[in-house]
């Protein structure tokens, strides 16, 4: 098991009856907004809910956090948030792995598989990356708009270049 930002290992062979409570300390707080280009992070707390089902293993839960990321455009600091519903199981690695080179297909309910060894799986890795996947790397802040004016940026709306004007004389008034 490597070390990360928010371990929280778990035996799958003692798994709590009651929900789980994850609140990221200030250190790792201060290391998740490192790995995923944030200012800070303010505050991150996720409940979970943990079943077994043979050696499969279904974690579930919200995943709340407030932070400060810089705007895309005007690269401003903002404050901004996430409130994650997250669903994921946690399966054992499975003997006939295919090869990285293997193309293989995957059904909708193996997307949210996340392997684990030796009986040990760690379930706040497992929420660090939702977190990740649920903040918008594209965020404006408030002075976007203003930045885009200042810049001379044209909206997503009104095409720009010799290829915005070819594609105005496509447009049907």
């Amino acid at each position: 098991m490597t070390n990360t930002e928010l371990s929280r290992p778990l035996k799958s062979n003692s798994l709590p009856a009651e929900p789980i409570t994850i609140e990221a300390t200030d250190e790792e707080k201060t290391k998740l907004a490192a790995r995923f280009d944030l200012v800070s992070i303010q505050s991150f707390l996720a409940n979970v809910d943990l079943k077994m089902d043979g050696k499969k293993i279904y974690a579930s839960g919200k995943l709340v956090s407030d932070f400060t990321q810089t705007c895309a455009i005007s690269s401003e600091e903002f404050p901004n948030s996430v409130e994650e519903i997250f669903a994921f199981h946690f399966v054992p690695v499975k003997s006939d792995s295919k090869s990285l080179e293997e193309e293989i297909e995957l059904t909708g309910d193996e997307l949210d598989e996340i392997e684990y060894d030796l009986d040990v799986f760690d379930l706040g890795e497992a929420i660090a990356q939702s977190f990740g996947l649920a903040i918008d790397p594209y965020a404006e802040g408030p002075s976007a708009e203003v930045s885009r004016e200042a810049l001379g940026l044209i909206s997503d709306e009104e095409p720009a270049g010799i290829f915005g004007e070819a594609l105005k004389g496509l447009v049907k008034d």
